[in-house]
C-alpha cells in the first residue's frame, strides 16, 4: 500500500431474510416527522408499503409521502421533493426503493436546508462542500447494483439539457442506516437483475485498473469479483436460487461502500461515459455500462498490460503457462465478454436508443476525469461511442 486515507463509513447495515422486524427499533432515535421516498409503486405491489407504514405508524411517526421517483431521478423531480419537505418541516428521510431513489433521497437530504441551488452548487460544481446540516437518512433497499446504500453517491439529471451528473459526497450524507432483504428483490424482472449484476462489476472493474502498486484493496476486489461471476452464473441457470441472490446483493454492496478504492487511484470513466448515455436515453444504468466496457477495455489493455493480465489469471482463470503477458490479457479480455454474453447484458449503445445525431452530445456531455491508465479526451470519446455501435 502507497496511498494514505482515513477510512470511515457511518451507514449500519442490517442484512438478510426478516430483518425489517429491526426497523422500529432502529427509528426509534429518529424525528416525528419522515419523508417516506419511494418510487412507482412496485413496492406498494410487493406488499413492503404496508409493512413499512404500519411500523412507522406503531412508532408513532408522521408520514409525508414522496413518491413517483422515477429511474434516473431528474432535477425537476429534486425541487419538488425538496420544496415538499421543506414545507412539512421533516426530522429525517426514509428511502424505500433502487439505487435511484436512495440517491434521489441523499440529494433531498443535502436541499432540505440548503437556501441556494442544488443542482448548480453541489453537482455543476463539484468543489463545493456542504457546510450546513444535512437531514438524516435512511434505506430500505429493494434492488442491488449500485451500491448507493452504503456510501455518499448521488446521480441526478436534467432532462432539458442532456446533463446526467453523479455527485459523491462525504460521510456526512451517507445512509444512517440500510436494511437489505434479499426476498425483497426476487420479484424483480430479470433484465433488471442483469443490469444491477454489471452494475456491480463495473463499480470493481473501476476501482481495479488504475495504479501499479501492490495493495490489499486489489486483493479483495479479485475476491469480489470472482464471487460476483460464481452467484451470476447460478442465477441465470436457477433465478429462485435464494443463496445466489443473496451472495449478489452482498457483493454490490461492498462493491461500492468504498472500502476497495482504499489507498489507490480509481478509474471511473466507463461510468461517466454510461451515465452522458443515459440523459440522452434514459437506458437502464448498468447496460449503458456494459454497452461501452468492451471497447474502453479494449482502448486501454494496451497501457495496462500487467495488471489486465493478472486479472485474467486471478478472476477468469486463464492459464499462463507458455503465454506472454500480452496473450494472457487478451484471453481474459475475451473471458469477460463470455461472461456479459452469459448474463445476457447490452453489448452496443444502438440497442439502447442511441441515435447517430446523439454521439456528439453524449461525447461533448462525458466528465473527463483523471485516475485511469490513459487520460481520455472528447474526441477519443465519440470514437469510442462510434465503436460501440
Amino acid at each position: 500500500m502507497q496511498g494514505s486515507f482515513c477510512y470511515y463509513n457511518p451507514t449500519k447495515i442490517y442484512f438478510g431474510q426478516g430483518v425489517l422486524l429491526k426497523l422500529e427499533q432502529e427509528i426509534a432515535q429518529y424525528g416525528k416527522k419522515v419523508l417516506l421516498v419511494y418510487g412507482k409503486g412496485s413496492i406498494k405491489r410487493m406488499g413492503l408499503y404496508d409493512q413499512v407504514v404500519g411500523i412507522l405508524q406503531q412508532a408513532g411517526k408522521r408520514i409525508i409521502e414522496c413518491s413517483n421517483v422515477m429511474p434516473n431521478p431528474t432535477r425537476a423531480k429534486l425541487r419538488e421533493g425538496i420544496a415538499l419537505a421543506k414545507e412539512h418541516h421533516i426530522d429525517w428521510i426514509l428511502a424505500v426503493g433502487g439505487g435511484s431513489v436512495c440517491d434521489y433521497a441523499k440529494a433531498l437530504s443535502v436541499g432540505v436546508h440548503y437556501e441556494g441551488n442544488v443542482w448548480d452548487d453541489f453537482f455543476l460544481d463539484q468543489s463545493k462542500q456542504p457546510a450546513h446540516p444535512i437531514v438524516p437518512l435512511g434505506c430500505l433497499l429493494t434492488m442491488a447494483g449500485t451500491g448507493s446504500e452504503m456510501n455518499g453517491g448521488s446521480v441526478i439529471t436534467d432532462r432539458n439539457v442532456h446533463r446526467k451528473i453523479g455527485r459523491v459526497f462525504g460521510p456526512e450524507v451517507f445512509p444512517r442506516f440500510s436494511f437489505i432483504d434479499p426476498a425483497w428483490m426476487m420479484s424483480l424482472p430479470l433484465y433488471q437483475v442483469r443490469a444491477g449484476i454489471f452494475d456491480t462489476m463495473s463499480h470493481l472493474c473501476e476501482q481495479y485498473f488504475s495504479g501499479t502498486d501492490d495493495n490489499v484493496s486489489d486483493y479483495m476486489n479479485e475476491g469480489l469479483m470472482r464471487a460476483l461471476v460464481a452467484c451470476s452464473r447460478k442465477i441465470m441457470l436457477q433465478p429462485d436460487n435464494m443463496r445466489a441472490r443473496s451472495n449478489f446483493v452482498w457483493t454490490a454492496t461492498c462493491a461500492l461502500n468504498t472500502l476497495v478504492g482504499l489507498g489507490k487511484t480509481q478509474d471511473w470513466m466507463v461510468h461517466m461515459i454510461g451515465q452522458s448515455i443515459g440523459a440522452y436515453t434514459n437506458a437502464t444504468h448498468g447496460m449503458t455500462l456494459s454497452a461501452v466496457s468492451l471497447p474502453y477495455y479494449e482502448r486501454i489493455l494496451p497501457n495496462a498490460v500487467e495488471k489486465f493480465a493478472r486479472w485474467a489469471r486471478v478472476v477468469w482463470d486463464v492459464a499462463s503457462q507458455g503465454k506472454t503477458r500480452l496473450r494472457q490479457a487478451q484471453e481474459g479480455l475475451q473471458a469477460f465478454a463470455r461472461w456479459m454474453n452469459e448474463i445476457e447484458v447490452v453489448t452496443d449503445i444502438t440497442s439502447l436508443g442511441v441515435q447517430s445525431a446523439d454521439l456528439q452530445g453524449i461525447a461533448q456531455g462525458t466528465f473527463l476525469l483523471n485516475g485511469g491508465y490513459k487520460q481520455w479526451t472528447h474526441e477519443e470519446i465519440l470514437s469510442l461511442l462510434e465503436k460501440a455501435r
